[in-house]
């Protein structure tokens, strides 16, 4: 099984055992991985943690143990899966996949160090008191996913000339969910756009529904928030674009990757090597209440110029010029 050993593949999958035995735990760190995402959309995520984690001079199976705990995208399974973590002992948890994971693991232990990632801003969601000074057992990486808003407005203008009605649709529970549709108004207003926000998205039906409150309300071009739930559902929302005609912004490469017409973000699995790192630095010493919480450090504009040919977009070459990406 090329670039995952059974072992770990069956930890991804739920595993419910620790696969590590007592002289192993004894002879080299341990440390816990807690995902809320589900392991097809995590491979990349792992694979740039391991890197971070190389990077600080610890290797998985050299000098390093990790175990896997994987919600598969159900985060109603992450506080017994944090459980297990702390009763292995694990000496760091890197919760990952959802502010769900380190909410989890925040109430499971106040003694072991935890490192995030998150697209929320973890002071306004309690995670932290401060970016700079988190205190605590816990700090990490924050995309900020909820800044990113304006400029996703601002590409979709470039890219949709007559663009006079945008829409979002998020979740309540998505991080920052109220704070996204904010930042969607306001830079609609500015932009002199309307706006119509669709929050109340639960399921898949809901998202049926959504996208037919776009069509009944003449929207032109769509932003669709971050978040496990939307992840989960990426297949139907790239075809729900599709079949309404509806450009559509992300903000992750996956869903352009998909067939998506465009994402603009923060690079995740750099974060995920960003968190790498803290883990490194917290097993040779350092505490998490003295390490800052890490912001984006590189962003990304991914255009699938196939999904724009179908829609019958003609892509900029402004906009061409400052992609990361182009999809062809």
């Amino acid at each position: 099984m090329s670039g995952m050993g059974r072992r770990e593949f069956v930890a991804l999958l739920g595993g419910a055992a620790a696969a590590w035995p007592v002289a192993a735990r004894a002879q080299q760190p341990v440390i816990g991985y807690l995902n809320g995402q589900t392991s097809a959309v995590s491979t990349k995520f792992i694979e740039a943690f391991r890197q971070g984690l190389a990077d600080t001079g610890f290797v998985e199976g050299r000098n390093l143990a990790i175990v896997y705990r994987s919600a598969e995208g159900d985060v109603t399974r992450l506080p017994v899966l944090a459980a297990e973590l702390v009763r292995i002992p694990v000496a760091v948890i890197a919760a990952v996949g959802g502010d769900s994971s380190v909410r989890s693991a925040k109430a499971a232990t106040t003694a072991i160090p935890i490192v995030f990632t998150t697209a929320s801003d973890p002071v306004e969601t309690g995670i932290v008191a401060s970016l700079s000074r988190p205190g605590g057992n816990v700090t990490g990486v924050t995309f900020l996913g909820s800044l990113v808003a304006a400029k996703q407005i601002g590409l979709l203008r470039d890219m949709v000339p007559k663009l006079a009605t945008v829409g979002l649709l998020t979740a309540p529970f998505v991080p920052m969910a109220a704070s996204i549709a904010r930042d969607v108004q306001t830079a609609a207003q500015a932009a002199g756009l309307k706006a119509v926000i669709v929050d109340d998205v639960k399921n898949e039906r809901d998202i049926e529904a959504a996208f037919t409150q776009f069509a009944d309300q003449a929207v032109d071009a769509l932003v669709i928030s971050s978040g496990v739930f939307f992840i989960r559902h990426l297949d139907r929302l790239i075809a729900l674009t599709s079949r309404h005609a509806l450009p559509a912004i992300f903000n992750d490469r996956d869903y352009t990757a998909g067939g998506g017409l465009m994402s603009y973000g923060a690079d995740n699995t750099d974060a995920y090597r960003q968190a790498a790192f803290y883990v490194g630095r917290i097993l040779r010493g350092d505490k998490p209440a003295d390490l800052p919480v890490m912001q984006p450090t590189r962003f990304a504009l991914v255009i699938n110029m196939k999904t724009a040919k179908a829609l019958g977009l003609v892509v900029p070459p402004g906009l061409l010029a400052v992609a990361d990406e182009v999809i062809e």
